[in-house]
């Protein structure tokens, strides 16, 4: 009699896994790098400035319409500052990209995979962790997204603040040296990420 209980009980066990259990991953949608772009904006002291980085290349994945991963690369060399103009702006580009920043000449291409996602509740809201790369340096970051489809098009956006620091990005930080008064340049920046992607 316990022989032919435990018997029912794994069938049971297996049906309600193989019931839970509807299929794979879908095929990864790709991003779309023209519609698609991040925002950053860093602070000082004295003010703030803000501008544009290009998507290199991304992908989404989902299961039945609920994003599980995904990942994407900046090309550092296009970024933009879109608050000055002439000389002014393209000293600060400049700056941007050499040593003192991003190091776009040997660093060119900075990434971000996702390592977790959990949905939020409300459909389209998501707590996303996952790996950013900067000047080959790879350290996690968690943050809120939302994933929005319309008009045969999957828009994800999302709000990241990154510790320059960490990544080796000293110029102007008072992490890294002392008495900058207010030529002091804020560690933390913010990136808002635009992923379009069609379907």
């Amino acid at each position: 009699m316990k022989k032919v209980f435990f018997s029912l009980l794994l069938t049971a066990v297996f049906a309600v896994a193989g019931f839970a259990y509807t299929g794979g991953p879908e095929n990864p949608v790709k991003v779309d790098v023209e519609s698609s772009f991040i925002v950053w904006k860093g602070y000082k002291v004295t003010g703030s400035h803000y501008g544009k980085i290009k998507i290199k290349s991304g992908a989404l994945e989902f299961n039945e319409g609920v994003l599980t991963g995904g990942s994407f690369e900046m090309d550092m060399n296009s970024i933009t500052c879109d608050d000055l103009t002439g000389g002014s702006n393209e000293k600060l580009v400049g700056h941007l990209k050499s040593d003192d920043f991003f190091s776009a000449a040997t660093h060119p291409v900075a990434t971000f995979n996702i390592t977790g996602v959990t949905p939020k509740g409300t459909p389209g809201d998501y707590k996303i962790v996952g790996n950013l790369t900067i000047k080959g340096i790879t350290k996690e970051v968690k943050f809120y997204a939302n994933v929005a489809e319309a008009d045969g098009q999957i828009k994800a956006s999302a709000d990241v603040t990154v510790d320059r620091s960490e990544y080796n990005v000293r110029f102007g930080s008072n992490s890294f040296f002392g008495n900058l008064g207010d030529k002091t340049i804020y560690d933390d920046f913010e990136l808002t990420v635009n992923l379009v992607a069609n379907k």
